[in-house]
């Protein structure tokens, strides 16, 4: 029987460019703080998507659409996420969320 785990998506996209911070990543930001009882992981991927937009890093936005996706949001209730931070995030930062958003969620395209 092999111990052979599957490859995180991190390690698959820089595991051999930048192998600590892929540890970071698996171990401490997903393994450690994602893994935290204190909130529910719908609500802690509302606020990644939250602070994603409001800070415009659309590059991460297609991974954390899906989780969110997994972790039982809908593409409405996405969508409306992104629709009320045009308000607060900046109209720019919104309309490319939503782009992103919508050429996942039209194509079913996955991260």
């Amino acid at each position: 029987m092999s111990n052979t785990k599957e490859p995180s998506a991190a390690e698959k996209m820089i595991g051999d460019f930048a192998p600590k911070l892929v540890r970071f990543t698996d171990d401490v930001l997903f393994g450690d703080l994602w893994e935290r009882e204190q909130l529910s992981n719908r609500d802690r991927s509302l606020i990644t998507i939250a602070s994603l937009v409001t800070g415009g890093n659309t590059e991460q936005l297609k991974f954390h659409l899906n989780l969110a996706k997994e972790n039982s949001l809908s593409e409405e209730e996405l969508i409306e996420v992104i629709t009320h931070l045009a308000f607060y995030a900046g109209w720019p930062k919104a309309m490319s969320a939503i782009m992103v958003a919508k050429e996942m969620f039209s194509k079913g395209i996955e991260a």
